[in-house]
């Protein structure tokens, strides 16, 4: 085999054996974790005031527990999933959640869909990426995109992406668990700065 063949190989079943486990080895389940005192947050321009909250929608990848990975310097087009290691709840419920923490943190009085038709700004958020990226064997990042929509009745008054990257502990699911934490974490900051520059009924 060609040195540079080799290499790869061994370095792909390096990675691999920390990303694919032994049947019958029991599953491990992440979250986020607790969240942080609101003094962490970034802080908004202006007062937030309520707003609506919808649920977090994103690809059907996420609308399960698998913990995805992808190995950018090996095969960039290929997603993979750890074989025994789970998210508590699928990704898209745990940003969910994680994002109203957050603003009700920041001030903000985070209402139902119910309280939409009286008026209250309304927020809306697509995830584009949420994924454990490895650059190299032992090097990776927890990666989170998405794109934030605000409508106030049924008029669009601003939209933006954020997207936060944070390096990973460990290479492995919970080295990338607490990494896609983090960056969760970091764009819920961003929105909440956001949220306070725009021109939105306060009341």
């Amino acid at each position: 085999m060609h040195p540079t063949r080799f290499l790869l190989a061994a370095a792909l079943a390096l990675i691999l054996s920390g990303c694919a486990s032994q049947k019958g080895q029991p599953t491990t389940q992440f979250d986020f974790g607790p969240a942080t005192p609101a003094s962490a947050q970034a802080p908004a321009q202006g007062t937030l005031g309520p707003v609506v909250v919808t649920d977090v929608t994103g690809s059907s990848a996420l609308d399960n527990e698998r913990m995805f990975y992808r190995l950018s310097y090996a095969d960039p087009l290929q997603a993979r999933t750890y074989a025994n290691s789970r998210w508590t709840a699928n990704p898209l419920q745990l940003l969910t959640q994680r994002f109203k923490t957050r603003l009700a943190q920041a001030g903000a009085r985070v209402l139902s869909e119910t309280d939409a038709s009286i008026g209250i700004p309304l927020l809306r958020i697509d995830v584009d990426e949420f994924i454990q990226d490895f650059g190299g064997v032992s090097r990776s990042t927890g990666v989170v995109a998405v794109r934030a929509s605000v409508f106030q009745g049924h008029t669009l008054v601003d939209q933006r992406s954020f997207r936060q990257s944070g390096p990973a502990t460990s290479a492995d699911a919970a080295g990338g668990a607490r990494a896609l934490a983090a960056s969760t974490d970091a764009v819920a900051a961003d929105i909440v700065a956001w949220l306070g520059t725009l021109n939105i009924d306060r009341r």
